[in-house]
Formats: C-alpha cells, sequence, structure tokens
C-alpha cells in the first residue's frame, strides 16, 4: 500500500481507480479530510489532500500528526510519497521544475513535531541525518526517467512557517544557509513518517521563483502560479503512474 498525500493544486488523483472513502480516527483527532482507496495500474494506493478537498487548511494548521497516523497506522500505509509545491531559490529551479529533495531545513515553529510528548511519555529520539527514505527515492527517480519526465536529484528543501510567502530578504537568507527551495508542508510530515518508521519522499513541483528571483524580483504573480502548476502536476502525475507500475 503505497499513500500520496496531495499539496496545494492537488486535492485528487485522476489516474485513481477509486474503490471506497474513508474517514479515519486517530488519538491526534482528525486529519485533513476523507482518505481515498483506490489502484493505480497494480499498486493499492491511499490518497490524503494536505489542505483539505477545498483547500482550505493552511500549512500552520495542518494536523501533519493525524495526516501521517491515518495514512500509516490507519489504512496501513508502507511508504508516503508527499507532492508539493514550492519556490525556486537555486538558478537552476525554475517554474515548471521536478525535485526530488534529499535535505531539510526546518524554519517553523509552534507545530507538533513528535508523537512523543505528554504526561509520562518517554521522549523519543530519532535519527534524521537523511530525512527522505533512500529505497523511495530512488524509486521516484526510476520512475521519472521510465515517464520520460526529468526531475532533478536532490536539493535542500526550506520548510517555512507560511502562509505568507517569503520577503527577498528572506529568501536570501535562506540562499546563504544553504537552501535551494521553499515551501510550507515539508515539516514536520517527514520527521513524522520516520517516527512511524515509514518510508516517506517527495516531489516537489517548482510553482513560482522566490521573492526577489526572476519574474518574482518585484512581486510574485498568483495567477502564473496557478498555470505552472496546472502544467507541472500532470508530470507528477506520470511519475506516480509509473512509481505504482502502470
Amino acid at each position: 500500500m503505497l499513500a500520496i498525500i496531495g499539496g496545494s493544486g492537488l486535492t485528487q488523483l485522476s489516474n485513481l481507480d477509486i474503490s471506497r472513502r474513508e474517514v479515519i480516527r486517530t488519538p491526534y483527532g482528525e486529519p485533513s479530510g476523507a482518505v481515498t482507496f483506490g489502484r493505480i495500474g497494480c499498486q493499492d494506493v491511499v490518497f490524503l489532500a494536505r489542505h483539505g478537498h477545498g483547500h482550505t487548511i493552511p500549512p500552520h494548521l495542518v494536523n501533519y500528526r493525524a495526516n501521517i497516523w491515518a495514512l500509516a497506522r490507519g489504512a496501513g500505509a508502507e511508504g508516503i510519497v508527499s507532492v508539493a509545491s514550492v519556490g525556486g531559490i537555486r538558478s537552476d529551479l525554475g517554474p515548471g521544475v521536478l525535485v526530488a529533495p534529499d535535505q531539510i531545513i526546518d524554519y517553523t515553529w509552534g507545530r507538533h513535531t513528535t508523537y512523543h510528548e505528554g504526561p509520562d511519555v518517554p521522549v523519543v529520539h530519532i535519527d534524521f541525518t537523511e530525512p527522505y527514505d533512500g529505497a523511495l527515492r530512488r524509486r521516484l527517480l526510476d520512475a521519472a526517467a521510465l515517464a520520460g519526465e526529468t526531475i532533478v536529484d536532490g536539493a535542500v528543501y526550506a520548510t517555512t512557517q507560511g502562509p505568507r510567502l517569503e520577503t527577498a530578504a528572506e529568501i536570501n537568507r535562506l540562499e546563504q544557509d544553504g537552501a535551494h527551495i521553499v515551501g510550507m508542508t515539508g515539516m514536520p510530515e517527514a520527521c513524522l513518517a520516520r517516527e512511524l518508521e515509514v518510508p516517506y519522499a517527495a516531489i516537489c513541483v517548482v510553482a513560482n521563483w522566490g521573492a526577489g528571483r526572476g519574474d518574482s524580483a518585484h512581486a510574485i504573480s498568483f495567477a502564473a502560479i496557478e498555470e505552472v502548476l496546472q502544467q507541472s502536476l500532470g508530470k507528477a502525475r506520470r511519475v506516480i503512474e509509473h512509481l505504482c507500475g502502470a
């Protein structure tokens, strides 16, 4: 069973042969919505829209613990692939590019980042040297090759709080810190999946240049973002199809 988490612009998988939808209750509250079960090719798949079906949940209010628990424990997923839109910082990561990040810098605050907290709950430390699962990342890269889609192998994903976009000065700071792309949902998804020992990897769609770069030098066009997402999410879907053996 493979789980797909859909981000901005991907509230459903058109290539998913749906069998049922289920509201999964968790010890951590309500997930973002019902989990959709089905198949793509020869692969059993569960799908969850990160921001809710109508894209109504901002990134800082997503119940990441409930989402990951619902997929891993409730639905029995043995791997999780996140699809997320990001801004490009590095000069070769412009709008429309697909990226499989391999590292994360976390700038978020106030989010629940562990399952192991509360009265009398022992502290648990996880190794997070490589935040994305290597084998699942390799499967994504191989699937992209089979699909004839170019995907950049490796980038540092800066996770910011949102929901506002960053200032040009903040993007400069992220670049100085070593970040290559910027988004709002990469954490704590990745570390929560690691705590539950479920392989986790991501396909990031660069929707726009980060503030102060390229055609975002003075302002970011949301109409342009929407146009890029409509074109580029089709590439991500094709990668997922081949990941599932379609």
